[in-house]
C-alpha cells in the first residue's frame, strides 16, 4: 500500500529564484535531511541516495515532465518505489509558494513502522523548512537550469504507478546500524507482545488460584499439655542464734515436710538454740 504526503512553504524570493535553485538537484543534500547524494546523468536521469528512520534506500529515477517557473514531475524506474511533483506558485513579486507532492511505497517492517509514525511527512516537512532558509539566507540561486522537459505533456502529478517498472530495492542499498538495531528492538517488542499476550489469556483461569494462593494459611496443630511434677519444695528454716536474732537459710525440704512458711515455734528441730 502506497503513502502520499503532501506539504507546502511559502518562501520570500521570487518564482524564479526559488524554481532554479530546485533545478540543482545535487544541491539537495544541503537542505533536504534524508537525502545523501544526488547525481545527475542527464537532463532527465537522475540517481538518488537517501537514508530516513534508518533505513538507506537507492533509486534511479526520470524527469516526466519540466517546465521552467511552474513544474517538476519525476517517477523512479528503477530501486525504491516513489514519484511525485513540485510546482512553484508566484503569490507576489518576491513571494513564492511551494507545493509537494510525493507517493511512495515503504518496504519492510522497520519502514512500515515509520510510515505508520508519519517520519516522511515529518521529514519533508523539515526539508521544505531548510529550503526556505537556505535560499532566503543567500538571496539568490546557486545555480539554474531553464530547459524543459515534455512540456505540456500533461503528466499531472505522478503517483506510484507511474513507477511501475521501479519495484523496490528490497535492501539492495544496505541497512544502517540504526536500522539493524531498530528491526532487532522490534522483534524484542513483538516476542514480548506475544508473551503478554500469551499470559493475558492464562489470566482468567489462574486469578483465583493465585488468589487463594496468595492468602496466608493457619495450620492447627492438636497440642498435648503433660502436667509436670511440682518442683522440689524449698523448705525455709528459720534460725535463731544465742542473741535471738532470727536468720534465714534455704535447705533441700525432706521427705514428709510440708511446704510452706514455717514458724520457730511450729518447727521441732528449733528448741531456743543453735541447731
Amino acid at each position: 500500500m502506497s503513502t502520499k504526503v503532501e506539504e507546502s512553504i511559502q518562501v520570500d524570493v521570487p518564482v524564479s529564484t526559488a524554481y532554479n535553485q530546485w533545478t540543482q538537484f545535487e544541491d539537495f543534500p544541503h537542505f533536504m535531511g534524508g537525502v545523501k547524494e544526488v547525481h545527475q546523468h542527464d537532463d532527465q536521469r537522475l540517481h538518488w541516495t537517501a537514508e530516513i528512520a534508518g533505513v538507506r534506500r537507492e533509486w534511479e529515477a526520470t524527469i516526466l515532465e519540466q517546465v521552467p517557473d511552474q513544474k517538476i514531475a519525476w517517477a523512479a524506474t528503477e530501486g525504491a518505489t516513489n514519484a511525485g511533483a513540485v510546482r512553484f506558485v508566484s503569490t507576489g513579486p518576491t513571494s513564492t509558494t511551494v507545493y509537494l507532492t510525493l507517493e511512495y511505497e515503504p518496504e519492510g517492517l522497520v519502514e512500515q513502522a515509520g510510515d505508520k509514525l508519519g517520519i516522511v511527512g515529518r521529514q519533508a516537512k523539515a526539508d521544505l523548512k531548510r529550503f526556505k532558509e537556505l535560499i532566503e539566507s543567500e538571496g539568490y540561486e546557486s545555480g539554474a537550469w531553464r530547459g524543459t522537459v515534455n512540456a505540456g505533456a500533461g503528466v499531472g502529478t505522478p503517483g506510484v504507478e507511474a513507477a511501475a517498472a521501479s519495484r523496490g530495492d528490497s535492501g539492495k542499498a544496505g541497512m544502517s546500524p540504526t536500522a539493524k538495531i531498530a528491526g532487532a528492538a522490534a522483534a524484542v517488542a513483538g516476542v514480548a507482545a506475544a508473551g503478554a499476550a500469551v499470559a493475558a489469556s492464562k489470566s482468567g483461569e489462574t486469578e483465583e488460584r493465585d488468589v487463594r494462593e496468595s492468602q496466608p494459611v493457619t495450620i492447627a496443630e492438636e497440642v498435648t499439655v503433660v502436667e509436670q511434677p511440682p518442683p522440689d519444695t524449698v523448705r525455709t528454716d528459720v534460725l535463731v542464734d544465742e542473741s535471738g536474732t532470727a536468720g534465714y537459710s534455704t535447705t533441700p525440704s525432706t521427705e514428709g515436710v510440708e511446704t510452706g512458711t514455717q514458724r520457730p515455734d511450729d518447727d521441732p528441730m528449733i528448741g531456743g538454740g543453735s541447731r
